[in-house]
């Protein structure tokens, strides 16, 4: 992992600056929207082709550590997200809480959380168990959480039986079919890492290129303020140090050896943009330029939270090496 913005967060910022300057609409947006959905699919079914059913059934005893970050997740997010619309002065009423409140009810991240709980010496396969969970649970809770959240609380959305659909044909159906050739295709994929990456990346792009040209046509950089967007980041912020320390603390409170810690705690504070970003474009369609609005606060969290942990995982390394305990 990098401390600084990488060659991925350089692409997502110039898509931003490219549908600032020349969105796309009508019928081309159509077609742009449908390349986006296939990609979408893609991502799916490849993250199901590469799960490794030996890994689940190696972390699938700590059921303790995996509810510990069940509850991080899907539980202890959403009420920060609710409480900060309560705290901060005029958050409710910005174009971006419905992001913070979204960015809240998310899926942790695999790819990253299994990476920062290796460099730091964590329990790996009950990583790799309780991120793929986090995923496959997500794809449910999400999308119920956005409907009970945002009818109570923001107003902004709500969730329709089109939203589930979306969820459905998008992400679940092309994630089982993926899983069904796992023991077919599986090896391959592992070994041409890159050819998710790709896909990975691409759909993400695609996702965020899309949303911010609505947002452009329907004019959300008007209404934009840098007190919005400063507001916004120190709102990632503190979320992240919230759960970051109650994840770490909380979970040597509960009786967890050094390396489940370190994996509840990298498992349990992040937020994926992988499955945030396509999830977002199913769940809010045809919400217009709300979509940009949504995903903007999930993209910096992202950066943050790569930093941050980025920082944390060396120096647990560290601490295991100096004390030797690093096997």
């Amino acid at each position: 992992m990098k401390f600084l913005p990488d060659k991925f967060l350089t692409a997502l910022i110039v898509a931003i600056i490219i549908a600032s300057i020349a969105p796309i609409s009508g019928k081309a947006a159509d077609w742009f929207s449908l390349l986006t959905q296939i990609f979408v699919g893609l991502l799916f079914f490849l993250h199901g082709a590469k799960l490794p059913w030996q890994a689940v059934l190696a972390g699938i005893v700590h059921w303790r550590l995996h509810l510990t970050v069940f509850l991080a997740t899907f539980v202890l997010f959403p009420i920060l997200g609710v409480l900060a619309g309560i705290i901060v002065p005029g958050l409710k009423e910005s174009a971006f809480y419905a992001g913070i409140l979204y960015l809240c009810v998310l899926p942790s991240t695999v790819q990253s959380s299994i990476a920062f709980t290796s460099i730091a010496g964590g329990n790996i396969p009950a990583a790799i168990v309780s991120a793929s969970a986090s995923n496959i649970f997500g794809m449910f809770l999400t999308p119920l959480l956005v409907g009970l959240l945002f009818s109570a609380g923001s107003g902004n959305a709500t969730i329709s039986a089109t939203a589930f659909e979306s969820i459905l044909v998008q992400l679940l159906i092309p994630f089982v079919l993926g899983q069904l050739c796992q023991r077919f295709i599986g090896n391959f994929i592992v070994r041409h890492k890159s050819l998710t990456s790709i896909v990975d990346r691409g759909s993400i792009i695609l996702v965020v290129y899309l949303a911010f040209s609505e947002a452009t046509t329907s004019g959300l950089w008007h209404t934009t303020s840098w007190h919005d967007l400063i507001v916004m980041i120190i709102i990632d912020v503190v979320l992240l140090a919230i759960v970051l320390t109650v994840t770490w603390y909380g979970s040597k409170l509960l009786g967890f050896d050094e390396k489940d810690c370190i994996t509840i705690t990298f498992c349990g504070s992040k937020k994926s943009l992988a499955s945030g970003a396509p999830m977002a474009n199913a769940i809010f369609a045809g919400s217009g330029g709300a979509i940009g609005a949504i995903v903007l606060p999930l993209m910096l969290f992202h950066q943050i939270q790569l930093m941050v942990c980025t920082i944390i995982a060396r120096h647990l390394s560290e601490r295991r090496k100096q004390s030797g305990t690093d096997e």
